[in-house]
């Protein structure tokens, strides 16, 4: 299925890490009518403006990619707010890209919904196949319910809303708030800030032994490109790099990045989550689909991105401080879109 170029494409949650990276590449492959909505512009748990917007714009492609995310300790405390806007936003997004004739929709899940216990690597047929990760179970029943609606409104009402399953995703417009941010751009962080006052310590949550995968945001965003275009099937597609490595390597190297010779002090009376998890790519691998960036180029142009969002440099003498970012009020709006991006 080809996308014409001049289509109406509506991108929910543009100003999120994963929209904003959609944005940027449906611009640069030439597309020319990307509609986008700001939270202020559009509440989009108000199923009455959600209805009103589609039937003004009429988009003819819709990837939905808005929500209210965050890391472990978001994801555990706030289990009823991360439950209801989700499933709020995911419903009535499609809803309406069913009741207004939308072409195609991409809804976007994540890696985390997978049983807390999933043999690895973690196919697709894993959903729902065990109990879920604790911590973030309120995220996870939300995604598990809009993965299902997109099959459930094909299946009844023939809609080619598709699903995409991304793993841990990482880079620019990321959340680097350490009260609600996953675990690649809280690690920067706290090694940035050790760096900045000089401490030859940085504490991290866990062991350190449990694996993740990671997937730069770029490349995420090059793949539902490709899945919008290239299929067309029932149920979810994993997108990932079927690659792992432990939190405890993955902080080394960030470390080495930004402030070499720190130690890294673990904490184990923290939760790691999820023991391992890395995703079983093949199905997309098959469809004709790799990732391009590789981990540590990705951790560098990531932190390069980081350090002009969030810190003002001396040129002549290279030291670093934070941004005024109430001064800053165009940064200030990104930053307060980013853990709750609609």
């Amino acid at each position: 299925m080809s996308v014409e170029l001049d289509a109406p494409i509506f991108v929910a949650g543009h100003r999120g890490m994963v929209g904003s990276a959609i944005c940027r590449k449906l611009a640069a492959d030439g597309h020319t009518n990307i509609l986008t909505a700001t939270r202020d512009q559009l509440d989009l748990r108000d199923q009455l403006a959600v209805n009103n917007w589609f039937a003004a714009n009429r988009p003819k492609y819709v990837y939905l990619v808005a929500g209210t995310v965050g890391g472990i300790m978001a994801n555990s405390t706030r289990q009823a707010e991360f439950l209801y806007d989700n499933m709020m936003i995911h419903t009535l997004v499609i809803e309406a890209s069913r009741r207004f004739a939308v072409s195609k929709l991409l809804y976007l899940g994540s890696a985390c919904v997978y049983p807390r216990l999933s043999d690895q690597p973690i196919q697709e047929t894993a959903l729902m196949a065990g109990p879920l990760e604790p911590t973030n179970e309120g995220y996870a029943l939300a995604k598990i319910a809009g993965m299902r609606l997109c099959d459930f409104y094909r299946d009844q009402y023939g809609c080619n809303f598709i699903s995409a399953m991304p793993t841990n995703l990482y880079g620019p417009n990321d959340n680097f708030d350490l009260q609600s941010s996953h675990v690649l751009p809280a690690l920067m962080r706290k090694v940035h800030e050790a760096k900045l006052n000089n401490e030859s310590t940085v504490e991290i949550w866990g062991t350190g032994k449990a694996r993740r995968e990671f997937l730069h945001v770029d490349d995420l965003a090059d793949a539902c490109l490709f899945l919008m275009g290239a299929y067309d099937g029932p149920g979810h597609i994993n997108v990932g790099t079927g690659i792992d490595i432990s939190i405890g390597d993955l902080a080394a190297h960030i470390r080495d990045t930004i402030h070499p010779g720190c130690d890294l002090v673990f904490d184990p009376s923290k939760p790691d989550g999820m023991p391992k998890r890395v995703l079983d790519v093949s199905i997309l691998n098959a469809l004709g689909w790799q990732p391009t960036i590789e981990l540590a180029s990705g951790i560098a142009s990531t932190y390069e991105w980081y350090q002009k969002a969030y810190l003002d440099i001396d040129v002549d003498s290279g030291v670093a401080t934070e941004k005024d970012t109430e001064k800053d009020t165009a940064l200030q709006a990104s930053l307060s879109e980013r853990s709750v991006s609609r």
